[in-house]
Formats: C-alpha cells, structure tokens, sequence
C-alpha cells in the first residue's frame, strides 16, 4: 500500500509540472516538439528549477536543436505545454542575439547577452481570486517580438515562474525553454535592445519577485515586481 501511495503521489508531481516543447508564431507552430526549440534535460521528468543562481536557468542544460525558426519582428509568440500551466505566477521572455560568427544551432548564450522583451502581472477577477495570465491553459501567454529588434539570429527564452511554494527560500519554481530563431524585418535594425543581462546572474534567490508570499499581494496584485530587468519594447 506504501508502495502504491508513493506512485500516486509521483505520477500527481509529474502532473502538476510542465515543459514547453512547441514554439507558436503568428499561429504557425513548430511542426514536432524540439524541434527548433532546445530538448531541456526536464522533458520526461518535468521538474522546475528551485534555484535561480543554477546554470540550468538559461535553458535548463538543453541539448542543441536541429532546426530555426523564422520570426518576423512584431510577430505573435506564445509556446505549446505539455501540461495545464495551473501554477500561480509570471510567464517572462527573453532574446538573446547570436554574436558574429557563431551559429545558432551551437551557440550557449552565455554573457551579458540576454534582454527582456515581455512579463506578465496578476490581477484579481470577479471571485476576488488573484490569477495570472495563462493561468489554468495549455500555452504559455502571448507576447510580441518588438518591431525594432534588430534582424539577426537569436536564443528566445520563455520562463514560468510558479510561486505557489514561494514564500520559502528557493521554493519557487522555474519552467523554461530556448528556441533558435531567425528574426527578419526589424525596422532596419533601428532598436537598441537592453538592458542585458546574464543568466545566471540576473536573479537573486530573495528577490522580491522570487522570494514573496502571494498572500502579502493579494488585494494589491500591482506591487508584484517580476524579477530580472525592466522590459524592452522596442
């Protein structure tokens, strides 16, 4: 009987975790899973990344993709889940653009490289209950590639934060992916993304973002502060 609890209790776990396998474009999505997104080492176990100073929150030591997705700057992005993304908490993207000379396909995404393009924030509906866009969905919420973004390749970064355990220090938990994508048509290359950042680097384990009770936000969901740097819209 013991036996069997503890495989309930597991197979619930996997349940209530997720991975982000299927980049979405102006509604066109990748034609399998990682396909041109990167096969993060969590996809059979689904687990999140409770500490945001781990290598593995760039892309969750990834393996390379085979593919590159063609994004046009001022696209629709949103990303497929393998599960219902029922967590409380912000869904955040970042880009990162391929320094000359190296490949998309190879390239880690190390340094201060990253900038943030997109964040979401609670509010509270009619039941006076906080939620999050995407909250309860089987995709992550929609976000724009700025129209500014400089035409070039990129590492684009989605992130879920849940903070459902996040009152204890590195109990939130972090559900990632890195797509290899070409952007094309980026208003001549006009935009200065910033500022960037490196990832590890850009959380703290007691940001407030991070490290927060939900019950402290609930009638004031605007006092939430999404961790990292301030988003560039182009």
């Amino acid at each position: 009987m013991q036996f069997l609890t503890s495989l309930l209790l597991a197979a619930t776990a996997v349940q209530a975790h997720y991975t982000f396998p299927r980049l979405v474009v102006n509604g066109k999505s990748e034609a399998a899973d990682w396909s041109a997104t990167r096969k993060t080492k969590n996809a059979e176990s689904k687990q999140g990344i409770e500490n945001p100073t781990n290598g593995d929150i760039r892309c969750y030591s990834s393996a390379n993709a085979a593919n590159i997705v063609s994004v046009p700057a001022g696209a629709d992005i949103h990303y497929i889940s393998t599960q219902q993304v029922n967590h409380p908490g912000p869904t955040q993207y970042y880009l990162a653009k391929v320094p000359s000379g190296a490949s998309v396909t190879s390239w880690d995404g190390s340094g201060a490289v990253w900038f943030k393009i997109s964040t979401t924030m609670p509010s509270v509906d009619a039941n006076k209950q906080m939620t999050w866009p995407g909250q309860n969905e089987y995709k992550t919420p929609a976000a724009k590639i700025p129209k500014t973004t400089p035409d070039g390749d990129y590492l684009l970064r989605v992130e879920h934060i849940a903070l459902h355990m996040a009152s204890q220090a590195n109990k939130a938990q972090f559900y990632l992916a890195c797509s290899q994508i070409k952007i094309t048509g980026g208003g001549g290359g006009s935009g200065s993304p910033g500022p960037l950042v490196s990832l590890p680097g850009a959380y703290k384990s007691s940001d407030p973002g991070i490290l927060v009770n939900l019950g402290t936000i609930q009638s004031a969901p605007s006092t939430y502060q999404p961790p990292g740097p301030a988003v560039w819209s182009g």
